[in-house]
């Protein structure tokens, strides 16, 4: 199974960073893979996002999901409703003393053939996923 898990410390509160990342439609300016992502329904928990993820050859692969658990300035989780791939991940927020600790997991249950088949692509996109904390990092410490 796939598992990829990244931690960053941002200069910002908690409730600020946990805002920007909640609302989904921010993700095109930090996670470099998104191409598009648009609200559907709802808001905060069970809130539904339609996305649009670089697959391979470049290519665009549906990547919706939903928000499965949504604790204000502590916990965000999801799961993906649409695509070849439907890993699960949640934001964890902790307030430290240099603003906040956030901690961004994502594991994907891939069984049989397709373990085999995608294992090494998924581990690979999954990675560079969580990664993308630190692009999160310079954005919200740059923004005025």
């Amino acid at each position: 199974m796939p598992t990829a898990s990244s931690t960053v410390t941002i200069n910002r509160p908690p409730a600020e960073v946990f805002d920007f990342v909640a609302d989904g439609t921010t993700a095109t300016k930090w996670r470099p893979g998104v191409l598009d992502v648009a609200l559907v329904s709802g808001s905060g928990l069970g809130a539904q996002y339609k996305q649009g993820v670089r697959g391979p050859g470049g290519r665009r692969v549906d990547a919706d999901y939903k928000v499965t658990a949504f604790v204000p300035a502590q916990r965000l989780a999801f799961a993906a409703t649409a695509g070849p791939v439907r890993p699960t991940g949640e934001y964890v927020l902790e307030a430290v003393a240099e603003g906040t600790q956030i901690t961004f997991s994502l594991k994907a249950d891939l069984g049989g053939l397709k373990g085999l088949l995608m294992g090494r692509a998924v581990q690979s996109s999954m990675d560079a996923e969580v990664g993308a904390l630190a692009t999160l990092k310079r954005v919200l410490e740059t923004a005025s």
